[in-house]
Protein backbone atom coordinates (compact mmCIF):
# COMPACT_ATOMS: atom_id res chain seq x y z
CA UNK A 1 0.00 0.00 0.00
CA UNK A 2 2.77 2.08 0.50
CA UNK A 3 4.45 1.44 -2.30
CA UNK A 4 1.39 2.45 -4.44
CA UNK A 5 0.72 5.80 -2.68
CA UNK A 6 4.72 6.62 -2.99
CA UNK A 7 4.06 5.69 -7.03
CA UNK A 8 0.51 7.83 -7.66
CA UNK A 9 2.78 10.88 -6.03
CA UNK A 10 5.91 10.26 -8.96
CA UNK A 11 3.16 10.26 -11.24
CA UNK A 12 1.21 13.07 -9.83
CA UNK A 13 4.37 14.82 -10.28
CA UNK A 14 5.80 13.66 -13.23
CA UNK A 15 2.09 14.87 -15.21
CA UNK A 16 2.39 18.20 -13.42
CA UNK A 17 5.64 18.87 -14.73
CA UNK A 18 4.72 17.92 -18.30
CA UNK A 19 2.40 19.87 -17.85
CA UNK A 20 3.79 22.74 -16.62
CA UNK A 21 6.70 22.13 -19.58
CA UNK A 22 6.88 25.00 -21.87
CA UNK A 23 6.84 23.88 -25.19
CA UNK A 24 10.51 25.40 -27.52
CA UNK A 25 8.15 27.77 -29.89
CA UNK A 26 6.93 29.28 -26.35
CA UNK A 27 9.81 29.78 -24.68
CA UNK A 28 11.37 33.21 -24.72
CA UNK A 29 15.22 32.09 -24.17
CA UNK A 30 15.40 30.19 -27.18
CA UNK A 31 16.50 32.06 -30.61
CA UNK A 32 13.77 33.67 -32.71
CA UNK A 33 14.45 31.28 -35.51
CA UNK A 34 14.06 27.81 -33.61
CA UNK A 35 10.73 29.08 -31.59
CA UNK A 36 9.77 29.96 -35.47
CA UNK A 37 10.69 26.25 -36.97
CA UNK A 38 8.98 24.86 -33.85
CA UNK A 39 6.43 26.34 -34.36
CA UNK A 40 5.64 26.16 -38.38
CA UNK A 41 6.27 22.39 -37.34
CA UNK A 42 3.47 22.25 -35.58
CA UNK A 43 1.03 23.91 -37.46
CA UNK A 44 -1.58 22.56 -40.06
CA UNK A 45 -2.11 23.62 -43.13
CA UNK A 46 -5.06 25.98 -42.34
CA UNK A 47 -3.57 27.36 -39.30
CA UNK A 48 -0.32 28.24 -42.05
CA UNK A 49 -3.18 29.95 -44.75
CA UNK A 50 -4.80 31.85 -41.85
CA UNK A 51 -2.02 33.72 -41.05
CA UNK A 52 -1.95 35.03 -44.29
CA UNK A 53 -4.84 37.02 -42.66
CA UNK A 54 -5.58 40.57 -42.04
CA UNK A 55 -9.21 41.36 -41.69
CA UNK A 56 -11.98 44.26 -40.64
CA UNK A 57 -13.73 43.10 -38.02
CA UNK A 58 -13.60 41.37 -34.65
CA UNK A 59 -14.97 37.76 -33.30
CA UNK A 60 -18.60 38.66 -33.98
CA UNK A 61 -21.05 36.17 -33.15
CA UNK A 62 -19.08 33.00 -34.20
CA UNK A 63 -16.04 32.96 -32.68
CA UNK A 64 -15.35 29.58 -34.17
CA UNK A 65 -14.58 30.99 -37.29
CA UNK A 66 -11.36 31.59 -35.82
CA UNK A 67 -10.61 28.35 -34.36
CA UNK A 68 -7.50 27.83 -36.42
CA UNK A 69 -6.24 31.47 -35.45
CA UNK A 70 -5.54 34.73 -37.73
CA UNK A 71 -2.81 37.35 -38.06
CA UNK A 72 -4.99 40.20 -37.82
CA UNK A 73 -7.91 42.27 -36.60
CA UNK A 74 -8.64 46.25 -37.91
CA UNK A 75 -10.89 46.64 -35.08
CA UNK A 76 -12.99 48.14 -32.34
CA UNK A 77 -13.76 51.39 -34.36
CA UNK A 78 -14.18 49.74 -37.34
CA UNK A 79 -16.84 47.45 -39.51
CA UNK A 80 -16.74 46.27 -42.29
CA UNK A 81 -18.95 47.63 -45.26
CA UNK A 82 -21.89 45.61 -46.50
CA UNK A 83 -19.94 44.69 -49.85
CA UNK A 84 -16.49 43.37 -48.70
CA UNK A 85 -15.34 43.28 -52.25
CA UNK A 86 -15.13 46.66 -52.46
CA UNK A 87 -13.11 47.10 -49.25
CA UNK A 88 -14.74 50.48 -48.27
CA UNK A 89 -14.91 50.19 -44.07
CA UNK A 90 -17.14 52.09 -41.92
CA UNK A 91 -16.04 53.83 -38.69
CA UNK A 92 -17.80 53.69 -35.33
CA UNK A 93 -17.77 57.29 -33.61
CA UNK A 94 -18.74 55.49 -30.59
CA UNK A 95 -15.72 53.54 -29.01
CA UNK A 96 -13.43 55.03 -26.93
CA UNK A 97 -9.76 54.15 -25.91
CA UNK A 98 -11.33 51.82 -22.90
CA UNK A 99 -13.70 50.23 -24.40
CA UNK A 100 -11.48 49.84 -27.27
CA UNK A 101 -8.70 48.42 -24.99
CA UNK A 102 -10.87 46.04 -22.94
CA UNK A 103 -12.79 45.07 -26.34
CA UNK A 104 -9.09 43.71 -27.92
CA UNK A 105 -7.71 42.42 -24.60
CA UNK A 106 -11.06 39.90 -25.24
CA UNK A 107 -9.92 38.94 -28.50
CA UNK A 108 -6.99 38.73 -27.87
CA UNK A 109 -7.21 36.03 -24.93
CA UNK A 110 -9.78 34.34 -27.29
CA UNK A 111 -6.75 33.60 -29.64
CA UNK A 112 -4.51 33.10 -26.78
CA UNK A 113 -6.37 30.65 -24.20
CA UNK A 114 -8.94 29.12 -27.22
CA UNK A 115 -7.37 28.29 -30.40
CA UNK A 116 -5.33 25.42 -30.52
CA UNK A 117 -1.54 26.98 -30.35
CA UNK A 118 -2.44 30.08 -28.74
CA UNK A 119 -0.73 31.98 -31.37
CA UNK A 120 -1.85 35.80 -30.37
CA UNK A 121 -3.39 38.28 -32.74
CA UNK A 122 -2.33 41.56 -33.78
CA UNK A 123 -4.28 44.94 -34.18
CA UNK A 124 -3.52 46.84 -36.85
CA UNK A 125 -4.70 49.89 -38.85
CA UNK A 126 -4.13 53.28 -40.96
CA UNK A 127 -1.71 56.17 -39.32
CA UNK A 128 -0.40 57.51 -42.37
CA UNK A 129 -0.90 61.37 -40.92
CA UNK A 130 -2.86 60.23 -37.75
CA UNK A 131 -4.43 57.37 -36.38
CA UNK A 132 -7.51 56.04 -37.99
CA UNK A 133 -9.93 56.81 -34.70
CA UNK A 134 -12.68 58.83 -33.82
CA UNK A 135 -10.65 61.36 -31.80
CA UNK A 136 -7.49 60.10 -32.46
CA UNK A 137 -5.33 63.69 -33.67
CA UNK A 138 -5.44 64.53 -37.27
CA UNK A 139 -1.81 65.94 -38.55
CA UNK A 140 -1.51 67.18 -42.39
CA UNK A 141 -1.01 64.85 -45.20
CA UNK A 142 2.38 63.50 -45.91
CA UNK A 143 3.18 65.79 -48.81
CA UNK A 144 2.38 68.70 -46.55
CA UNK A 145 4.83 67.55 -44.17
CA UNK A 146 7.28 66.37 -46.74
CA UNK A 147 7.13 70.17 -48.17
CA UNK A 148 8.81 71.70 -44.65
CA UNK A 149 12.12 69.61 -45.49
CA UNK A 150 11.88 69.19 -41.90
CA UNK A 151 12.84 65.95 -39.93
CA UNK A 152 12.86 66.93 -36.43
CA UNK A 153 9.07 68.06 -37.23
CA UNK A 154 8.04 64.88 -38.93
CA UNK A 155 9.73 62.57 -35.69
CA UNK A 156 7.65 65.18 -33.35
CA UNK A 157 4.54 64.59 -35.30
CA UNK A 158 5.01 60.51 -36.19
CA UNK A 159 5.64 60.20 -32.47
CA UNK A 160 2.59 61.44 -31.53
CA UNK A 161 0.98 58.97 -33.61
CA UNK A 162 2.62 56.45 -32.35
CA UNK A 163 2.34 56.94 -28.47
CA UNK A 164 -1.74 57.19 -29.61
CA UNK A 165 -1.74 53.86 -31.35
CA UNK A 166 0.23 52.70 -28.50
CA UNK A 167 -2.68 53.94 -26.28
CA UNK A 168 -5.42 52.44 -28.48
CA UNK A 169 -3.78 49.08 -28.68
CA UNK A 170 -2.47 49.03 -31.82
CA UNK A 171 0.67 47.24 -32.59
CA UNK A 172 1.16 47.36 -36.38
CA UNK A 173 0.16 50.58 -38.60
CA UNK A 174 0.00 50.31 -42.84
CA UNK A 175 2.26 53.37 -43.19
CA UNK A 176 4.02 55.13 -44.08
CA UNK A 177 3.76 55.65 -48.22
CA UNK A 178 7.16 55.77 -49.26
CA UNK A 179 6.31 55.64 -53.24
CA UNK A 180 8.05 58.48 -55.29
CA UNK A 181 4.95 61.09 -56.57
CA UNK A 182 6.68 61.21 -59.93
CA UNK A 183 3.42 61.60 -61.97
CA UNK A 184 0.81 63.99 -60.33
CA UNK A 185 -1.65 62.73 -62.07
CA UNK A 186 -1.77 59.70 -59.68
CA UNK A 187 -4.36 60.20 -57.33
CA UNK A 188 -2.52 58.84 -54.08
CA UNK A 189 0.16 61.52 -54.40
CA UNK A 190 -0.98 63.44 -51.11
CA UNK A 191 0.03 60.55 -49.41
CA UNK A 192 3.53 60.29 -50.28
CA UNK A 193 6.93 62.42 -49.42
CA UNK A 194 6.77 63.72 -53.11
CA UNK A 195 9.09 62.91 -55.79
CA UNK A 196 12.81 63.17 -54.88
CA UNK A 197 14.36 59.97 -53.18
CA UNK A 198 16.24 61.69 -50.44
CA UNK A 199 13.58 63.82 -49.47
CA UNK A 200 11.47 60.32 -49.31
CA UNK A 201 14.00 58.32 -47.69
CA UNK A 202 14.32 61.37 -44.88
CA UNK A 203 11.03 61.22 -44.13
CA UNK A 204 10.33 57.82 -44.36
CA UNK A 205 12.65 57.06 -41.69
CA UNK A 206 11.53 59.55 -39.32
CA UNK A 207 8.31 58.34 -39.50
CA UNK A 208 9.00 54.59 -39.00
CA UNK A 209 11.80 55.04 -36.07
CA UNK A 210 8.76 56.79 -33.92
CA UNK A 211 6.80 53.78 -34.10
CA UNK A 212 9.76 50.74 -34.34
CA UNK A 213 11.22 52.47 -30.85
CA UNK A 214 7.75 52.07 -29.00
CA UNK A 215 7.57 48.45 -30.22
CA UNK A 216 4.55 49.11 -32.88
CA UNK A 217 5.09 47.37 -36.10
CA UNK A 218 5.31 49.75 -39.56
CA UNK A 219 4.34 48.70 -43.13
CA UNK A 220 6.09 51.25 -45.82
CA UNK A 221 4.30 50.83 -48.77
CA UNK A 222 3.57 49.90 -51.76
CA UNK A 223 7.31 47.89 -52.88
CA UNK A 224 8.27 48.97 -55.28
CA UNK A 225 6.17 50.82 -57.99
CA UNK A 226 2.38 51.77 -57.49
CA UNK A 227 1.40 53.68 -60.16
CA UNK A 228 1.61 53.33 -63.94
CA UNK A 229 1.41 55.47 -67.03
CA UNK A 230 -0.35 58.23 -66.53
CA UNK A 231 -0.63 57.87 -63.22
CA UNK A 232 -2.86 55.36 -63.23
CA UNK A 233 -3.34 53.35 -59.89
CA UNK A 234 -2.23 49.63 -59.62
CA UNK A 235 -1.27 49.64 -63.47
CA UNK A 236 1.57 47.31 -64.70
CA UNK A 237 4.63 49.05 -64.59
CA UNK A 238 7.94 48.58 -67.16
CA UNK A 239 10.93 49.56 -65.57
CA UNK A 240 14.64 48.66 -65.85
CA UNK A 241 16.95 47.68 -62.91
CA UNK A 242 19.09 50.71 -63.16
CA UNK A 243 15.89 52.94 -62.51
CA UNK A 244 14.84 51.45 -59.92
CA UNK A 245 18.15 51.34 -57.90
CA UNK A 246 18.36 55.50 -58.17
CA UNK A 247 15.45 56.33 -58.00
CA UNK A 248 12.12 53.80 -55.97
CA UNK A 249 14.39 51.45 -54.22
CA UNK A 250 16.16 54.17 -52.39
CA UNK A 251 13.18 55.24 -49.67
CA UNK A 252 12.56 51.62 -49.27
CA UNK A 253 16.08 50.30 -48.41
CA UNK A 254 16.01 53.42 -46.33
CA UNK A 255 13.42 52.90 -44.20
CA UNK A 256 14.12 48.85 -43.92
CA UNK A 257 17.90 49.70 -43.00
CA UNK A 258 17.85 52.91 -41.35
CA UNK A 259 14.76 52.91 -40.46
CA UNK A 260 14.33 49.21 -38.94
CA UNK A 261 11.07 48.41 -40.90
CA UNK A 262 9.65 45.12 -40.06
CA UNK A 263 7.34 44.52 -42.25
CA UNK A 264 6.48 45.65 -45.94
CA UNK A 265 3.52 46.10 -48.16
CA UNK A 266 4.18 45.22 -51.52
CA UNK A 267 2.73 47.04 -54.57
CA UNK A 268 -0.56 45.45 -56.06
CA UNK A 269 0.68 46.15 -59.77
CA UNK A 270 2.92 43.66 -61.88
CA UNK A 271 6.55 45.11 -62.51
CA UNK A 272 7.96 43.84 -65.48
CA UNK A 273 5.22 41.12 -66.46
CA UNK A 274 4.98 39.38 -62.83
CA UNK A 275 3.00 40.40 -60.21
CA UNK A 276 5.41 42.58 -57.06
CA UNK A 277 3.61 40.17 -54.72
CA UNK A 278 5.02 37.09 -56.22
CA UNK A 279 8.29 38.01 -57.48
CA UNK A 280 10.55 36.07 -56.04
CA UNK A 281 13.67 38.61 -57.62
CA UNK A 282 12.07 41.44 -56.39
CA UNK A 283 10.57 40.38 -52.57
CA UNK A 284 14.25 37.98 -52.17
CA UNK A 285 16.67 39.04 -54.65
CA UNK A 286 16.88 42.79 -53.22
Amino acid sequence: MKHLYLFAILLFFTLFAKAQQVLPYKNPQLPVEARVADLLGRMTPEEKFRQLFMVPGDLGNDSSRFDAGLFGFQTNTSEQAENAANQMLKYNPGKDIPEAVKKNNSIQHYFVEKSRLGIPVIFFDEALHGLMRSGATAFPQSIALAATFDTALMAKVSTAIAEECKAWGIRQVLSPVVNLATDVRWGRVEETYGEDPYLASQMGVAYVKSFEDRDIITTPKHFVVNHGDGGRDSYPVYLSERGLEESYFIPFKAVLKQGRARSIMTAYNSLNGRPCTQNNWLLNEN
